[in-house]
């Protein structure tokens, strides 16, 4: 299932471009505008149920912070259990971690060792941007560590020219919204 052109637009048409930020040079993608515009959150919150109602999932699971805000909801919307991923230090109970590289230096994202308590759940990991693709990689790595069935890693947007979602195909398809 894909987005019309028209539908396409409402959603590019509500995320504002940030000069500069959080550095000189880089133009950052304000999904904010996006969630405080009714229709182009629908919008897209319409398309992403209509995709994976089909999928037969367990689980949505949302990579920290964004991927908190579309995973939950379309969770709801499809009646299957939300999981975070979140960055080290976070979840109260015993986890499962995975390192990942930055620009400079390394970070960390975990999950419950018992996220997913139903054998081979089929999971699909979401987040609102994947640029290098480090955390969604450590994400997707993570969720098969624990022995789910990753089935489908969902990106809002993707930038294409950093070629992040290269690493992620090695862990399962991916869909994104918007390429940039």
């Amino acid at each position: 299932m894909e987005l019309t052109k028209e539908d396409k637009k409402i959603i590019s048409n509500s995320i504002r471009d940030i000069k500069d930020f959080p550095k000189e040079g880089i133009v950052f993608k304000d999904i904010t505008t996006l969630l405080n515009n009714k229709e182009a959150y629908q919008t897209l919150m319409n398309h992403l149920e209509e995709r994976y109602n089909s999928y037969n999932l367990d689980y949505v699971a949302g990579i920290d912070s964004r991927g908190f805000i579309f995973g939950a909801a379309l969770a709801d919307r499809l009646k299957v259990g939300f999981v975070p991923v979140r960055k080290k230090g976070k979840l109260p109970s015993t986890t499962v971690c995975e390192k990942y590289e930055l620009e400079y230096g390394f970070d960390e994202v975990e999950i419950h060792l018992d996220a997913f308590p139903k054998a081979k759940a089929r999971v699909l990991l979401i987040d609102d941007l994947i640029a290098t693709g480090g955390t969604a990689n450590a994400a997707a790595k993570l969720i098969k560590h624990v022995n789910a069935d990753l089935v489908e890693v969902c990106f809002l947007l993707n930038l294409t020219f950093l070629d992040g979602a290269k690493k992620v195909r090695e862990h399962a398809p991916v869909y994104s919204i918007l390429d940039i």
